[in-house]
């Protein structure tokens, strides 16, 4: 899973929220408070398509960009991802435990519990 650079984060929040795929153009007036030039809003949405972040629907002659996955899953491969990579996966969520509000602890739980659910389910 890709991790983001403030542009790209920009762009891919652009896509998140927009209704539907976005031009280049659309993309870039979003960006209101920036002055990016069109050509630089065209490179980085190249790059994310290259990392499989957006894809491009090249039927019209200006092309479109959506995203391939909402961002709550791309929030959860980058946690996945995070823990993967750390040594001690425990002492990890540990301390991602000790950071949590009590309504993000309540969320998680009710999450866990569900997931737990559908696997004992699935088997």
């Amino acid at each position: 899973m890709a991790r983001l650079g403030e542009l790209e984060h920009a762009i891919m929040d652009v896509l998140w929220s927009a209704p539907r795929p976005q031009t280049a153009r659309e993309v870039r007036d979003a960006l209101t408070e920036r002055d990016l030039a069109a050509t630089t809003i065209l490179t980085v949405l190249s790059r994310l398509e290259g990392k499989g972040l957006v894809e491009r629907d090249r039927s019209n002659r200006a092309h479109r960009y959506r995203p391939t996955a909402e961002r709550d899953v791309h929030v959860a491969g980058l946690m996945r991802q995070a823990l993967d990579s750390a040594p001690d996966a425990t002492a990890a969520l540990a301390r991602f435990a000790d950071a949590v509000t009590p309504s993000e602890a309540a969320a998680l739980t009710e999450a866990l519990e569900e997931a737990m659910k559908r696997r004992a389910e699935g088997e």
